[in-house]
């Protein structure tokens, strides 16, 4: 009997009428929330960053098939380029010089992307290659963050991750951090509405079932619950669960960053082993690392172990095909 062959494509994989555009520009509505969100506390500076990383994004796009001699059609209508866009332009001070955010969509799409054979191929998040290039490379434009609410002036001032960081090791307590100015009710000041326009996007994208519950509940949990173990222990010097999931990237991170079908671990039991280890390193991070949100560091990270995590959690195939 001769065996029959079957193809595997790599992911995005998209079942029951679903297509990779379908699936993307749902993405892009979700982020619609968000976006608006960024606008009403940080100021209209994102529109502008918007348009900057789309059109950088698309014009790398158009280049990088151009150079491997792909038709360029369909994937530059197929919103994933757009989808890497935006989410780098949500994660930049809106601020940031535009050609420092024209350089980081830039990195994303040829280098974490098109370098690894393009959509499907690479194994680490682009937008957060992006983004941590950018961070690394330029860390005093990157923590410039105008403080929020209007006028939306040119002042800047360290946001709430930032000043429990510094604050801590100054010896202040939290109850001393939490009377600053970057706190507000349970997070950071205005990161706490972005927070929750972000859990609403990807409440919606569950509900389309555009994305699974694994990785968001799982990323949650494995901050909250170290987060909330140290609070119990030492409140004075370690910030509470709600601080940390409404504070930062947490929420963008877990329903619009983590969930990369590309990047993240592929059966049940490894998506939540994978969230898990985002939201602990998150914490991290955090308490004790050179940078105040670790999100991105925390993805990247995980993405690279994807491959042992599926190694351990892929169902394995019992049998084999008779010749």
């Amino acid at each position: 009997m001769t065996p029959v062959e079957f193809r595997t494509f790599p992911a995005p994989h998209v079942v029951g009428g679903y297509t990779v555009p379908r699936v993307m520009y749902q993405v892009l509505v979700a982020l619609l929330p968000v976006a608006m969100a960024h606008v009403y506390v940080y100021g209209p500076g994102l529109v502008l960053q918007l348009a900057v990383a789309a059109a950088t994004a698309l014009l790398c796009e158009a280049a990088a098939l151009r150079l491997r001699h792909w038709d360029a059609s369909l994937p530059l209508r197929d919103g994933s380029v757009l989808v890497t866009a935006a989410l780098l332009a949500l994660c930049v001070p809106p601020g940031l010089p535009l050609w420092l955010t024209a350089l980081g969509v830039a990195f994303a799409v040829l280098l974490a992307k098109h370098a690894y054979g393009g959509l499907g191929q690479n194994p680490f998040n682009p937008a957060m290659v992006g983004y941590v290039v950018l961070l690394v490379s330029f860390p005093a434009a990157m923590t410039s963050w105008p403080e929020p609410g209007p006028p939306w002036d040119a002042i800047t001032g360290a946001t709430a991750l930032d000043a429990l960081r510094t604050g801590l090791r100054q010896s202040y307590t939290m109850e001393e951090l939490r009377a600053g100015p970057a706190f507000g009710t349970i997070g950071g000041a205005g990161a706490e509405w972005i927070n929750v326009a972000a859990l609403a996007g990807g409440a919606w994208l569950l509900a389309r079932r555009v994305i699974r519950w694994h990785i968001p509940a799982a990323m949650l949990a494995g901050l909250a619950a170290p987060a909330a173990l140290a609070h119990a222990l030492d409140p004075g010097a370690h910030a509470g669960a709600a601080f940390h999931l409404a504070t930062g990237a947490t929420m963008l991170g877990a329903f619009f960053i983590a969930t990369d079908p590309v990047s993240a671990a592929t059966s049940d039991r490894g998506r939540l082993v994978y969230g898990a280890a985002i939201g602990l390193l998150t914490w991290i991070i955090r308490t004790w690392g050179s940078y105040p949100d670790g999100v991105a560091f925390a993805v990247l990270i995980a993405n690279a172990f994807v491959p042992l995590i599926d190694r351990y959690t892929v169902p394995r195939i019992h049998g084999h095909a008779r010749e």
